[in-house]
This record gives structure tokens, C-alpha cells and sequence, in this order.
């Protein structure tokens, strides 16, 4: 492929960032009097006073673009931006409303932004490329299709790492988006921009994709909620790739908001929508009642990381309110995790990341890939001399196994994986769910709160918590929990890297390195969740099951529509 050259590529990128400047401009300066009664409304609240005759779509979108200003000064999250469109289709919808006196659907008005990979027409799809600019496209996602159909507005689309592999979000196009709570970190990825968009009130509900935990480590980082459906059940149609046909890992597409009800709501629209592939398991949203007293399962660390205290506190909270309403709390150990990992590297190196790295074409590789791409690009002995190292001066056999499955592979190869995929999948739903009983799993999102930038350059193995379920194909919740808290998060003085069996070589440098990655007073504000996990096609129970974690513990601990305020 031919790439750009450094000339035009800054010319491409400057040109991109002045249109986008340019847009944002026609935002009125946000004014909290007249502009926080809408932000701190949620969607379904959003369409609920619209349809009381109390507000105008028109109203709601002025404060939302306003928002979305300030939310982009601060962290860099938004790429391309439809306010001249959003604000001809908000004046369509009030004089439908004024006329008709009905809504146009379940998001009448509500302000929408999406993950830069969904297609809307008019605009590019760049995913953070610079050849991929001035390339608008013909026509709309299907999700975007299907929110345009109830109402919505879309006012913004949202940053990603570079071939959005990586908790990091940076690309050489747009730049890099930091975290709301805290500039020096990450707002993770790679549904990055979108959360941390939605955590600054910058727009009402937004929609993301996960194939490795690229819908739920952002929203932990940046303390907001979202939903990774089972595999088949929201059609991914119009979004654009890096490694399209590749299916060993299937994608979810899902909603990021700033509540459960948020995100049950974009559910009740899509579930059971057929794109033209008609690839989606034709079921709507099912209504569930939930039994009185439930039975979930725990764990604190993945059994190759050890969670950090933050991490660890988020799930004992989380336990500790559902106990105090009556639900069963069972510990046990994710002993399949590891394999997990193994099966997930194992598939995603086969062809030596080729066909995703071809993508960068001649833009500066983004640092956040180096480990997770550093294998298949070694001589095989050298990737084996690392691995030996590992094992033979620190112990660290979870490292050495995880390095060595780093690399290109053979059709019977790949195969052997895919097969040790299914294996597991059986497996786990044997010793998990059957053995057990639970009706769902409260589980880390992560074995740290958020990284500081650069730090998944070589950290990205910690996303182990969150692949564990793209490789079980579970539906998914991620609730905010708590904020990192320097007192009460502080390191164990006596803590070795690798002493319970987790991989020593990535504890030193998360805990105990002279600079450790884990820093809480550094890290003093950032958001901490946790994942509510449910079986496969069992996504409406898992909604239903966030409601009962988010309303357990409560409203006052400072999430949802309005925590961020202007600094």
C-alpha cells in the first residue's frame, strides 16, 4: 500500500483538526444556569420531560453541544462533529412534536455520540488514520440507522487507539484523550473517547464495540456504565476494522451511558433488529422479573494478576451491599482465566498481526502496541530466550506461556486454538455455572483502576479480566463502584510480585518498580468498577442484575448525570 508522507500526513491532520475547531464553534458557551438541568437529566429522562411539553429537543441539544465543547478542551475526545445536521434534525423534531403531539421514538431528542469505527453519512470513519481521512461515508451504520429511527440526534463521534488494540487511546490523526478524573492517565480504550465524553456530560448516551474489553475498560476508568451484549444479539453493520473477517473472537457492539436504565433503553430498541446479513439471533428484548433473593459468585483477582487494593475494595463493597439485601454471596477462583488469556493470544497472533498492522500504513506506530505486538515480530529464539528469562530468574510461568503463544501460525494451528476455544467455553459453564448455580458473577474490571500514559505499552496482559468473557461469549454490565482512595488503597508493605503463582514479571512493574504503575495518591479520584456477568442469551438478566448492584448501593456515591463539574 502506498502511505502518506509526513508533509501531507501533517497537512491532513492539520486540515482535520481546524474542520473540527471550526464545528465545535457554532456551541454556545456553556453556562451552568441555563445548561445543567438538561446534563443532568439521563436519556430516558431526556424523552420523559420532552414528551411532558417541559423541554424542546432544541434546548436539550444547545446544552449537550455545549458540554461536548468543554468536554473536548479538556480531554481530546471528539473527532468529528454533526452539530450543523443535529441542529436541522432537532428542528424537525419539535415541529413534529408541536404538530402531532408524539414522539418520534424511545430517543426522541436524546443527544448521541458514537465510537469513530460507526459510519455516518457525510462524515469519515478514520479510526485514528491519516490515509483514512476525507473519505466520508455513503451511508449509516445500522446502529446509527436505528437510533436515527427513535429519535435520536447524533451529535459527535468519539477518539480510539490506533487499530483499536489497546486500553490506551492515541492515534497519530487525532491525538491522545486523557481521563476526565485525572490528566496524567488514560481514559482507557478503546471506547475510550466515548467514556470519557459521557462522564463529563458531553453527551446522553453513547454506543461503543468490545472484542477484548474495549467497551468496559473505559467506562471503569472513567466511572460511567455500560453493556457488552452476547455476541449475536446487536448487529455491528457499518463499523469499520482493522481485521475485518477475522471471527476467532466475535465482537459485541454495546451502549455506554451514564446509568443501567440508559443502557437497558438503547437495548429495547436494537435487540433483535436484522441488518442485511441477517447475522443477529432474532430475538427482542425480553422482559424479566428477577427472583427476591440472588445468587452470585466473586473473585478479586484474575489468578494471573494480582488486583490492587482500589480493584479489590470494589468488589468487597459490592458483595458486602448485596449481602445486606439478602442476596448469596459465594467467593470462588476463575481457574480458567489463564487459559483464557493463552486461547486469546494464541488466536489473535495467528497471522502475526499483519492484516491490522497494515493498516497503520506509514502513520508513527503507537507505543501502547509494543507488547502485545512484540512477539510475532521476534526470531523464534529470541522469543524464546525472553520466555526462559521470565521463567528462570523471576518464576514467572504465566509470562513464558502468554510470550511464546505470541506468534504467526499455521492454518492447523489456528484451528487447534479455535477448538481449545469451544473446550473452554464448556468448561467453564461445567465448573462456573453448573457447578454453582449462580445467577450472576461479580468480577474485577481490571487488575488496576486506570494506567498512567504509556503504561499498556507493556501492560496490555492485564486485560485479562475482561477477555476472560469475550472468549465465554458473556454478556457483561460494568457498574462505577468507588474512586481510589489513598488511605484506604495503599500497597501491602510486605507484597512480593508473583508470590500467589500471577506473573512476577508484570506485578514489579505494576506495584513494586521504583516508579510502580500502581500509584493511589497519584491515581486519588479515579473511578473503579466492577463487572456483573451473566450466561450467554441471558442479557436481559443481566441489565436486570446491574439495577439490583447500582440500586444496592445506592445514589450518593457521586456517578451518573452531573458528577463531573467544570473545573
Amino acid at each position: 500500500m502506498w502511505g502518506t508522507g509526513q508533509a501531507q500526513r501533517q497537512a491532513i491532520i492539520s486540515s482535520k483538526h481546524a474542520t473540527r475547531s471550526e464545528t465545535l464553534s457554532l456551541a454556545s458557551q456553556y453556562d451552568s444556569v441555563t445548561h445543567d438541568a438538561f446534563l443532568r437529566a439521563t436519556a430516558t429522562e431526556i424523552v420523559e420531560s420532552i414528551a411532558a411539553g417541559e423541554w424542546t429537543a432544541s434546548q436539550v441539544l444547545e446544552a449537550y453541544m455545549a458540554r461536548a465543547a468543554v468536554a473536548q478542551a479538556k480531554t481530546n475526545c471528539i473527532t468529528e462533529v454533526l452539530f450543523e445536521d443535529a441542529k436541522k434534525q432537532v428542528k424537525e423534531l419539535d415541529e413534529e412534536f408541536a404538530r402531532t403531539g408524539k414522539l418520534r421514538g424511545s430517543l426522541h431528542g436524546v443527544p448521541m455520540s458514537f465510537k469513530d469505527q460507526y459510519e455516518t453519512v457525510g462524515y469519515d470513519a478514520t479510526i485514528g488514520f491519516t490515509h483514512w481521512a476525507n473519505k466520508p461515508a455513503t451511508g449509516d451504520a445500522f446502529l446509527v440507522t436505528q437510533c436515527r429511527k427513535a429519535g435520536a440526534v447524533i451529535i459527535v463521534k468519539t477518539n480510539v487507539p490506533q487499530t483499536m488494540f489497546a486500553f490506551e487511546c492515541a492515534n497519530a490523526l487525532w491525538g491522545r484523550t486523557t481521563n476526565p478524573w485525572g490528566d496524567k492517565f488514560t481514559c482507557g480504550g478503546s471506547s475510550g473517547g466515548e467514556a470519557a465524553l459521557l462522564a463529563m456530560d458531553g453527551s446522553a448516551l453513547g454506543v461503543g464495540s468490545d472484542i477484548g474489553g474495549s467497551l468496559r475498560i473505559p467506562t471503569s476508568y472513567c466511572g460511567v456504565y455500560a453493556f457488552k451484549p452476547s455476541s449475536d444479539r446487536v448487529s455491528g453493520d457499518g463499523t469499520k476494522s482493522c481485521n475485518p473477517g477475522f471471527e476467532a473472537i466475535r465482537v459485541s457492539y454495546g451502549p455506554m451511558g451514564r446509568s443501567v436504565k440508559d443502557c437497558e433503553l438503547f437495548c429495547r430498541i436494537v435487540f433483535g433488529e436484522q441488518d442485511s446479513a441477517h447475522k443477529i439471533a432474532p430475538i427482542p428484548f425480553r422482559p424479566i422479573e428477577l427472583a427476591n433473593k440472588l445468587k452470585f459468585g466473586y473473585y478479586f483477582s484474575d489468578g494471573m494478576l494480582q488486583s490492587s487494593p482500589a480493584n479489590v475494595r470494589a468488589v468487597q463493597e459490592t458483595i458486602n451491599v448485596l449481602r445486606s439485601q439478602g442476596h448469596e454471596c459465594i467467593e470462588f477462583s476463575p481457574t480458567l482465566s489463564k487459559e483464557a488469556m493463552n486461547t486469546f493470544v494464541g488466536l489473535i497472533t495467528a497471522d502475526g498481526y499483519q492484516r491490522m498492522l497494515s493498516t497503520v500504513e506509514s502513520d508513527p506506530k503507537e507505543d501502547s502496541l509494543f507488547i502485545s505486538t512484540l512477539g510475532p515480530k521476534l526470531p523464534g529464539f529470541v522469543r524464546s530466550l525472553i520466555a526462559w528469562a521470565a521463567k528462570t530468574f523471576y518464576g514467572d510461568q504465566a509470562f513464558h506461556d502468554l510470550f511464546l503463544l505470541a506468534r504467526s501460525k499455521s492454518v492447523a494451528e489456528f484451528v487447534e486454538f479455535a477448538d481449545r476455544r469451544n473446550k473452554l467455553i464448556i468448561s467453564w459453564y461445567r465448573e462456573v455455572w453448573d457447578k454453582y448455580g449462580f445467577d450472576g458473577i461479580i468480577a474485577p474490571v481490571q487488575s488496576l483502576p486506570t494506567v498512567p500514559h504509556g503504561g499498556c505499552a507493556m501492560l496490555s496482559p492485564i486485560a485479562i479480566c475482561t477477555i476472560l468473557y469475550n472468549i465465554i461469549d458473556s454478556p457483561v454490565g460494568i457498574i462505577p463502584i468507588t474512586r481510589v482512595d489513598p488511605k484506604q488503597d495503599i500497597l501491602p508493605v510486605d507484597f512480593v510480585p508473583g508470590a500467589s503463582g500471577t506473573s512476577a514479571v508484570l506485578e514489579k512493574q505494576m506495584y513494586t518498580d521504583p516508579t510502580p504503575v500502581y500509584d493511589p495518591v497519584a491515581m486519588a479520584g479515579i473511578p473503579v468498577g466492577v463487572q456483573v456477568v451473566g450466561r450467554k442469551w441471558e442479557d436481559e438478566k443481566v441489565l436486570a442484575m446491574m439495577k439490583v448492584v447500582d440500586d444496592a448501593l445506592g445514589p450518593t456515591r457521586g456517578f451518573g448525570p452531573g458528577s463531573w463539574t467544570v473545573q
